[in-house]
């Protein structure tokens, strides 16, 4: 949000810029033009530039969440197995045991 506030402000900022000096340029018709292409040249590279940035930087959170959402993954899948096991462990010790040796036992 900050960064396209940032690049409202600076196009509004080169705009203006631009304006002002072709009000008040000390230079000729043909130099101010040229003055102005080199700035826009310059607006444009920095765009550029900031867009491959933005572009690195939002691959490089993707690749992080795609590492944090395995590890997630990982550890749900160990939870779910520790639970299949301790279920497991539960119900063979109640089937284990024969429920009529317990009655002869008491008799």
């Amino acid at each position: 949000m900050e960064d396209d506030k940032k690049f409202s402000f600076f196009f509004l900022g080169l705009g203006l810029g631009v304006a002002v000096g072709i009000l008040f340029a000390p230079k000729s018709g043909t130099e101010t033009r040229e003055l102005i292409k080199e700035k826009a040249d310059e607006g444009k590279e920095y765009l550029k530039r900031r867009s491959d940035e933005l572009k690195d930087s939002a691959t490089d959170i993707v690749d992080r969440s795609k590492q944090a959402l395995a590890r997630q993954k990982e550890q749900l899948a160990a939870a779910v197995e520790a639970g299949k096991s301790a279920y497991r462990e539960k119900t063979e010790g109640v089937l284990s045991s024969d429920p009529s040796d317990e009655i002869i036992e008491g008799v």
